[in-house]
């Protein structure tokens, strides 16, 4: 088995033992992260987002991140918290974007000045990356590793469709990724090593 044959996706189930909640334990936020909703009440939207920021600058990457990031394995993630660039992983498909940093949160015009997060009614360009690199499975010899994902965008079922095509090996965890995720990616390097 190649480790290039090894993709995890992740979504926000990886994040919340670094202490960033679901959507699921926000009500009502998908419903602010559209781009009509940005367009209209721009200093609603603005506040939603510098919430999140508030999250992501207080968090940091936990073992299922670091794990993943010292396996040298590729990442899709349809989170905008940047922890697996913090945790070390150098080749991540950020699909929607990343969260402004203070200064662009507070220019005058934003969100017009900001498209680096990508919002419900958006385009999303790294999708055709993320299509790709699943494409890039070897046909039943590889694993797409899915992490705390609830599969509510299309993108999710998308890339699993790929995966399962490409008849890789399908793993999913929605619990206890930072102690789940660690003892895969140990499991994946042995299988390397032993070939």
């Amino acid at each position: 088995m190649d480790r290039q044959n090894v993709i995890f996706f992740t979504g926000a189930g990886i994040s919340v033992d670094s202490g960033i909640p679901t959507f699921q334990e926000q009500p009502g936020i998908r419903e602010r992260l559209a781009r009509d909703f940005a367009n209209e009440y721009p200093e609603e939207y603005r506040n939603t987002i510098r919430q999140i920021l508030d999250s992501c600058e207080n968090a940091s990457p936990n073992a299922a991140h670091i794990a993943i990031a010292e396996g040298g394995f590729p990442v899709i993630t349809m989170n905008v918290d940047q922890l697996h660039t913090k945790a070390g992983s150098k080749n991540v498909i950020e699909v929607h974007g990343v969260v402004p940093t203070r200064e662009e949160l507070e220019e005058e015009l934003f969100p017009l000045t900001y498209d680096g997060i990508v919002l419900y009614g958006d385009l999303a360009p790294k999708y055709d990356d993320a299509i790709k690199l699943v494409k890039q499975l070897e046909y039943d010899n590889s694993y797409f590793i899915i992490v705390g994902t609830s599969f509510y965008t299309g993108i999710s079922e998308q890339l699993y469709r790929i995966a399962k095509q490409r008849r890789a090996k399908i793993e999913i965890i929605n619990e206890n990724a930072s102690q789940r995720v660690p003892v895969i990616c140990k499991n994946m390097i042995l299988r390397k090593m032993n070939e």
